[in-house]
């Protein structure tokens, strides 16, 4: 948010440099993020003096040139070469001298120089007013009153000032600072604390007073409840044109570019007092009636930016006699019923709308405009016909215009103000040191925070209205504290700390998977539990019935609650390859949220994606593709880790897998995997081909724990590999064979490993040749070949009978 120095002392006779302005208003809480110099005039008119022409004569090689000599006010006259029609001897005119830096329209300068002009010497420049930003006129020079007196500086002709803008990172619970009157009174408080006594003038309403009743506009209130409060008057024969010089300088000192008159008063008032104002061309209203309502889900209307919306049933409208929509109430104005050059009657709107309805209908229609930015966080309801009575008096006096009626103030329900009990025990606690009762005292009767009574304990307070964050006693401390100052508070220079433990099993199970997956080079991911609702449509898994959706959404992107982690997991992915990081790794600890029969429901999950090569590009390694089996083998090795074995596989039922399986245990399903299919991954952009894994991290944390880690000693005798080449038919699965060997010799076999596979023309039809490794070893004893041999016929003749094997 945007402060105009200058304008701040309109309410404060402050004098401080600005730089000390900006860190008291830091300490206060309003943080300073820069400090920015702006003025009226690009240049503030230095070099530009009051100069006379003594005399002006026909330039000899030029028919259009006048050559003239100057009086700046010095000891010797200058001659100046001009080409203005209008120049004349005896005017007094404005000179840009030597060194002078002119601007344009864009901002770009270009510097006055000495010079020949068809061979006559020229020491200057007689400028016109647009060529010094003075206004758009370029017929001429500029000639100004004769009893200006000759070498007067131009800035203080026209009193160019210059501005020092502080730019306050406003935190979303100060909307009391929204405003400059708002700062002005947070300075004075910390001004009083360093002994700087100081007046806060408030602009005067007392001239305010009803001209004439010709043209009275009803007001009527549908929902009391969202529009609490609403006031207008009428205002006839304005006369729409520019506003004064120094509203527009206020206006343009924070950024706003100025309009005409009525608007640029309405703008003025919200920024000096923090009510937002709307006029209303009074002719536009039908039925001489103003209706704060609701209209039908889908009414199309204009707003001022020229944009045909379509209304929520939700949007506070404000309407004319025949129910037809002029204003979206708090947020934006229409187009047919807006102010121009023609107006010369208007309504004149302050109203108190309800936050959350504002906040919702801005963010419904994606607009962002000074007026909802402050009903979104709470106004001040007892300032809205203040500040109405103050604009209005601005547009008697600058538009010419007539108050017309009575002010219309619907407010059913006077709003009281909160109370609070401040204990002084409290206050010291949380303070961390005992500060003076009487500053407490005088810290609160600056911000204007009455006290109704006192106790030896502590003090009775009413709050004032425009104060809508402060409802708790830690509220007042807070308050107390930031004007008392944080760095005046003593703090120890010992830190005392202790060391923590974290007993909770859920973390430890985490941080021991994260710890392995990082090993093996996953990097972890969070993605935003908020995403789009869209997403519910591309898989059938996820029921849209079931979404939790936001009240009040930051936008549609982040509308619903995540049922699956896949999809955000694909964001990061397809956000990655699409950066030239194609080889990914990731893993995201996360929850899934649901809704059932009007019951929420939380499921906790892990998920893995593996796309690309398995390691990085190098000139030692031959890159390897991630596949199915080296997720399979990453999903093991965690499993494993965590104490869980005997896994059953069943085909996935998800429909986002164009292959995948599921493991379980009895009939509890414990993770799905598979390869994410490419329908899907086209809605990411993504081109390759992506893994996708899915633990139901809930029912694996039940299962930890009750296993028991068993220790033995390492073998001391040396184990025997053999190898087998089985003919086998070509729908026998390695599992088969594995299963069989384990059942055949239970305590010398070790491993089984399938270390090549043969299909091919030369083996019979229908059949595969597989070359399995047998591991044997015996604990407590060498083996013998007798013994090893007896093992191998034995496994052979298993599989012979078993499978139809034949030895190759």
């Amino acid at each position: 948010m945007k402060i105009s120095y200058n304008w701040l002392k309109q309410f404060l006779q402050i004098d401080w440099e600005p730089v000390k302005t900006g860190e008291l208003l830091t300490d206060l809480g309003l943080e300073v993020e820069g400090i920015e110099t702006k003025e009226s005039i690009k240049g503030s008119l230095k070099g530009i003096v009051v100069g006379e022409v003594l005399t002006c004569v026909q330039h000899p090689n030029a028919d259009r040139l006048k050559v003239t000599t100057v009086n700046l006010g010095t000891a010797n006259p200058v001659q100046i070469v001009c080409g203005a029609p209008n120049v004349a001897a005896g005017q007094k005119v404005l000179v840009a001298t030597i060194g002078t830096v002119l601007y344009d329209d864009k901002g770009e300068g270009f510097k006055i120089k000495k010079g020949k002009i068809r061979g006559e010497e020229s020491y200057g420049m007689i400028c016109a007013e647009d060529e010094l930003g003075l206004g758009k006129s370029h017929d001429g020079i500029m000639v100004l009153d004769a009893e200006i007196a000759t070498g007067t500086l131009a800035s203080e002709v026209f009193n160019i000032e210059t501005d020092y803008v502080f730019e306050i990172g406003l935190t979303p619970n100060r909307s009391d600072a929204m405003s400059h009157f708002g700062v002005a009174r947070d300075v004075r408080a910390g001004l009083m604390q360093q002994d700087v006594n100081l007046e806060l003038i408030s602009p005067s309403v007392s001239d305010f007073h009803v001209d004439e009743r010709t043209l009275r506009i009803d007001v009527e209130v549908a929902d009391k409840d969202q529009t609490p409060r609403y006031c207008g008057i009428t205002i006839t024969d304005v006369a729409v044109k520019d506003s004064p010089k120094w509203i527009q300088n206020r206006l343009k000192a924070i950024g706003i570019t100025p309009k005409n008159n009525i608007v640029d008063i309405t703008n003025y008032v919200l920024h000096e007092l923090g009510q937002p104002l709307h006029a209303f061309d009074a002719q536009k209203i039908k039925g001489n009636k103003i209706l704060v309502k609701t209209l039908e889900e889908g009414t199309k209307f204009t707003t001022l930016d020229d944009v045909e919306r379509e209304l929520s049933s939700n949007d506070i409208m404000i309407c004319d006699g025949d129910s037809n929509p002029l204003c979206i109430a708090g947020v934006f104005g229409g187009l047919q019923s807006g102010v121009t050059e023609n107006t010369t009657s208007i309504f004149l709107e302050s109203a108190y709308f309800n936050p959350v309805s504002v906040r919702k209908t801005a963010k419904r229609h994606a607009l962002n405009t000074d007026a909802s930015f402050r009903f979104e966080r709470g106004i001040d309801i007892n300032m809205t016909e203040y500040a109405l009575k103050r604009a209005a008096l601005l547009i008697e006096e600058y538009a010419g215009g007539k108050m017309a009626s009575d002010i219309s103030d619907f407010y059913p329900v006077k709003l009281e103000d909160f109370q609070v009990f401040l204990s002084y025990e409290n206050a010291y606690r949380l303070i961390g040191q005992e500060i003076p009762r009487e500053t407490i005292k005088n810290i609160l009767a600056s911000l204007e925070i009455k006290i109704n009574s006192e106790t030896e304990g502590g003090l009775g307070l009413t709050i004032p209205s425009y104060r809508t964050d402060v409802q708790r006693e830690a509220d007042i401390i807070e308050e107390i504290l930031r004007v008392y100052g944080y760095n005046n508070i003593e703090f120890s220079h010992k830190l005392n700390t202790s060391i923590s433990f974290d007993s909770n099993k859920e973390t430890k199970v985490e941080n021991v998977v994260a710890n392995q997956l990082t090993a093996q080079g996953f990097n972890e991911t969070m993605a935003n539990s908020l995403t789009k609702p869209q997403y519910g449509t591309l898989s059938e898994n996820i029921n849209e019935e079931a979404n939790v959706e936001m009240l009040n959404p930051l936008s549609n992107d982040l509308k619903v609650m995540r049922q699956s982690l896949l999809f955000s997991g694909l964001e990061s992915v397809s956000y990655n390859i699409n950066r030239k990081n194609n080889s990914l790794k990731f893993y995201e600890f996360g929850k899934t949220y649901h809704k059932y029969s009007g019951k929420y429901q939380e499921n906790k999950h892990l998920t893995l994606f593996v796309t690309g090569n398995r390691t990085n590009d190098s000139w030692k390694i031959v890159n390897q593709k991630s596949d199915f089996f080296y997720l399979k083998g990453i999903i093991k090795s965690v499993l494993s880790r965590l104490g869980i074995d005997s896994l059953k596989s069943t085909p996935s039922k998800l429909d986002v897998f164009s292959e995948g399986i599921s493991f379980g245990l009895g009939k509890m399903k414990l993770v799905e995997f598979g390869v994410v299919k490419n329908s899907l991954l086209k809605e990411f952009g993504i081109k390759q081909e992506v893994l996708y894994a899915d633990f139901n991290w809930d029912t694996i944390l039940k299962l930890t724990g009750n296993k028991k880690i068993k220790v033995a000693e390492l073998p001391k005798f040396p184990a025997v590999k053999r190898d087998l080449a089985l003919l086998l038919d070509s729908k026998t699965a390695f599992k088969e064979v594995y299963n069989l060997a384990f059942q055949s010799e239970k305590n010398l076999l070790k491993e089984v490993d399938l270390f090549d596979v043969y299909e091919g023309d030369k083996l019979p039809e229908g059949k595969k040749s597989y070359a399995v490794s047998f591991l044997l070893q015996d604990e407590t004893k060498t083996l013998a070949d007798k013994q090893i041999d007896k093992i191998m016929q034995k496994l052979q003749q298993t599989f012979e009978k078993k499978l139809d094997a034949v030895l190759r």
